[in-house]
């Protein structure tokens, strides 16, 4: 019992540690943002995400079949007609001086939903329109959070900007406020994107996508 307590007053304290440190750092600093990721993710909230997602049928389909983006080529992409999804990641990644990540294969359900999540990241950016500017990115992170039952991680980064805004930039808190509430709301109205194969839908309208995810455009 007592090497349980001191192990969890260890990650707890190791979490803590990760979040102050990213409260004072500046924003889009991915080496801390890397130290949240870790000393967030405790093994029981990971399989507890990973039986909620598994509750919807492309959920339980994504973990049996570990669906992948894979390399992508943007300058293929940008040559899709304007309209389609495709086209649209293509001119999101070159706006904002971006490239695809390229991560290792997926071996059991943890790796996948690290994966899965980091790769397809930019790609919610496009379906949901929210910017990646820092009321984009809380946006954003609160549409994780409703979709993706509670987690540490993404409610730490919605916490460590509401801070910030105690700390530092009061006069953004109202700002930071409303955009926590538009990406959940949007969320909650939304169909599930997690385990969407997204690989296969760059040639869709990104309209006609949006529509069928039940996504309104704020």
């Amino acid at each position: 019992m007592t090497d349980s307590l001191d192990a969890k007053q260890q990650r707890e304290e190791a979490l803590l540690s990760a979040f102050l440190e990213m409260v004072r750092s500046p924003d889009g600093d991915f080496g801390v943002i890397d130290r949240l990721a870790a000393a967030s993710a405790d093994l029981e909230s990971l399989q507890l995400m990973i039986q909620y997602l598994s509750n919807h049928p492309q959920g339980k389909l994504a973990f049996e079949t570990y669906p992948r983006v894979g390399e992508v080529d943007l300058e293929q992409l940008a040559l899709l007609p304007s309209y389609t999804l495709g086209y649209a990641y293509a001119q999101h990644m070159r706006q904002n001086n971006l490239k695809p990540l390229q991560i290792k294969p997926s071996t059991n359900d943890y790796e996948f939903l690290g994966a899965h999540i980091t790769e397809t990241h930019d790609i919610w950016h496009v379906i949901t329109g929210f910017e990646t500017n820092i009321v984009g990115e809380i946006q954003l992170e609160a549409f994780y959070v409703s979709q993706m039952r509670f987690s540490r991680f993404w409610l730490a980064l919605i916490t460590k900007n509401l801070l910030k805004t105690v700390v530092y930039d009061i006069e953004r808190s109202t700002e930071y406020m409303d955009a926590i509430s538009q990406g959940w709301l949007l969320a909650k109205h939304a169909k599930p994107l997690f385990g969407i194969d997204w690989k296969l839908l760059w040639e869709n309208p990104l309209t006609e996508l949006r529509d069928s995810l039940n996504i309104k455009i704020l």
